[in-house]
């Protein structure tokens, strides 16, 4: 039995009141949400100042990208902090529970508000926030899945080249004539076509093999009037140029996934920071609501 400090026993009683208000807890989502809102449109359009389309007169990409995450935390955390100290505001004081019981109460009417919220902003923002968390994994599928980028160009030419770069490619190399520089001359189209499926094979598999290379260099010193060590020469610059090119790509994919990555990190944290500071603001809001009833008591 315990006697709390009512003087009221608890043997035996049940009380009829909830332990959990929901008025006041959908009263202080709707109040953190719609500051959400509000500060996130005010930071879009603040965000806009920042970004030009005269060259020289824009931020750098780094600094809006910072900029946006610092002012993401500070809309959680100032609406999470309304939001909770408004939940604990407007609930009704409990008669005959025990402070550490209150405090409790509050803290977790403080988490659901934050809680119903976050539900909320996250529905009403679900494309923004899949977009962002997607965009890290689509840069490191597209780096990554370089085959089916090059077999989409490649079915964007002529029927000669096929979206199947792979057995065009096979079929290039088991029809491949003897006399290349006269296949050159006679046949550009097709000449040009082979040339494209070669140098995309090359970009696939890492490296264009030197079968392939003498026969680049064959066609391009038919073609451009050049001698074998001036076409091998360009040949060589040409590739060099789709190597770059393509590590260029890994790396701005590989960016692109570390960004995604501590964005999602630093959002969960950001969450986490605002779910805490939802609770302590119930807390302290149902406290001055109950010290300031026990005040007018006590001038009464």
């Amino acid at each position: 039995m315990a006697l709390y400090q009512s003087g009221v026993s608890d043997a035996g009683v049940e009380s009829n009141v909830p332990a959990l208000a929901w008025g006041p807890v959908i009263g202080g989502a709707v109040a953190a949400s719609a500051t959400t809102l509000i500060l996130l449109l005010l930071g879009s359009g603040v965000g806009l100042t920042m970004v030009s389309p005269w060259a020289g007169e824009s931020a750098s990409f780094a600094t809006i990208g910072v900029t946006a995450a610092i002012w993401f935390v500070v809309v959680q955390w100032l609406s999470s902090a309304l939001g909770g100290y408004l939940t604990g505001r407007l609930r009704t004081k409990w008669a005959g529970i025990h402070t550490d019981e209150v405090f409790f109460r509050d803290t977790a009417h403080g988490f659901l508000s934050w809680a119903l919220a976050t539900v909320v902003v996250a529905g009403l923002a679900g494309s923004a926030f899949t977009s962002l968390v997607g965009s890290g994994v689509q840069a490191v599928s597209s780096a990554a899945s370089t085959a089916t980028v090059a077999g989409a160009a490649a079915s964007s030419g002529d029927s000669a080249t096929g979206p199947d770069l792979g057995t065009s490619y096979f079929t290039d190399a088991l029809l491949r004539p003897q006399e290349v520089r006269a296949r050159a001359e006679s046949d550009n189209t097709a000449a040009t076509a082979e040339v494209s499926r070669i140098l995309m094979n090359g970009a696939i598999q890492g490296g264009v093999p030197e079968d392939d290379k003498a026969y680049l260099v064959t066609i391009v010193a038919s073609r451009a009037g050049l001698t074998p060590e001036e076409a091998r020469t360009r040949v060589d610059a040409v590739l060099q140029q789709v190597e770059d090119a393509k590590i260029a790509a890994q790396q701005k994919a590989e960016e692109a996934r570390k960004a995604a990555a501590t964005t999602a990190m630093l959002g969960a944290l950001s969450l986490l920071v605002g779910a805490f500071i939802a609770s302590a603001s119930a807390a302290l809001g149902g406290r001055q609501r109950d010290d300031e009833e026990a005040a007018l008591v006590v001038t009464r």
